[in-house]
């Protein structure tokens, strides 16, 4: 990466992204039933809406007057590092909220689940989530959430939902103090979960693994050793599968295994490509049984 100079790409690629948005394309190509509901705006908007189209994903645009955000994501090949520019994206009015809410009110109702993914546009407030997570309860749904900052605690300290995906760094953002070793992860995903915020608690590590803690117990899981390409989406496609293994009627430990194995699926494929099917299912045998933490 050389300032002024202009630096020569290859191998570009372009991908309708977003928190939401990646979870409902991994959950469509591991075969399950999905509706992405989505706020774009102005011509990237549109182009994302025509990602989508082409990719023949059921979804509901709410329009906003914005423009959406483009994300770039870089792979300096010379020293394998990935780089990610994210601009800040437009303010979101109060009746473009309004619009959004009321879509998932209207879907929430004929869903077994429901996924509120990334972080809160600017203009919206802290406790949009935490809105979302009362309509989507009210309506017989269980409220699934990864995300991050002031928005991810408003959430858990109004408790209901039924599970919650922080990264390491997330979950210490809610700790308070750093999570060095497994243990203190572990008892910080426990102390989350009795206290009300989610029924379950999925932990991502990276390279370092996953812990899930639920009622019976914390469970940890090693990464699978794959040759990692792209970290982009591997955080989505580990959630979308542990929630399709949950809406199958899977048991929590089976469910988590195969989240492990789509995150690893992610970060073998290029750029911001998303896992598929195949790769899964190979990578899935290569996943153990979760070993019981103990704190």
């Amino acid at each position: 990466m050389r300032p002024t100079d202009k630096i020569r790409t290859h191998g570009d690629r372009v991908d309708p992204g977003g928190g939401g948005i990646n979870v409902s394309r991994v959950l469509q190509r591991l075969g399950a039933a999905t509706h992405a509901i989505f706020l774009a705006g102005g011509q990237t908007g549109r182009a994302l809406d025509g990602l989508l189209s082409q990719a023949e994903l059921e979804r509901t645009w709410v329009p906003t007057a914005g423009q959406t955000r483009v994300s770039l994501t870089v792979l300096e090949r010379s020293s394998g590092q990935e780089f990610r520019f994210v601009p800040e994206g437009p303010v979101v009015a109060p009746n473009e909220l309004e619009a959004c809410a009321l879509a998932v009110a209207e879907r929430a109702g004929s869903a077994d689940y429901l996924v509120a993914g990334g972080s809160l546009p600017r203009g919206a407030p802290d406790d949009f989530y935490v809105r979302l997570c009362a309509l989507t309860r009210e309506r017989g749904a269980r409220f699934v959430l990864d995300s991050s900052g002031p928005e991810f605690k408003a959430t858990l300290e109004r408790r209901g939902a039924f599970l919650v995906k922080p990264s390491r760094a997330e979950l210490e953002e809610v700790a308070g103090r750093a999570l060095p070793r497994l243990g203190d992860l572990a008892v910080a995903a426990r102390a989350l979960r009795t206290s009300g915020g989610a029924e379950l608690v999925a932990v991502t590590m990276g390279p370092d693994g996953a812990l899930l803690a639920d009622a019976a117990g914390e469970r940890f899981l090693p990464a699978v050793p794959v040759e990692a390409v792209s970290a982009v989406g591997a955080g989505d496609s580990f959630l979308a599968a542990m929630v399709k293994g949950l809406a199958g009627g899977l048991p929590a430990d089976h469910a988590f295994r195969l989240a492990v194995a789509a995150g690893a699926a992610a970060v073998i494929c290029p750029g911001t490509a998303l896992c598929g099917a195949e790769d899964v299912e190979a990578l899935l045998r290569m996943v153990p049984d979760p070993q019981q933490v103990t704190i």
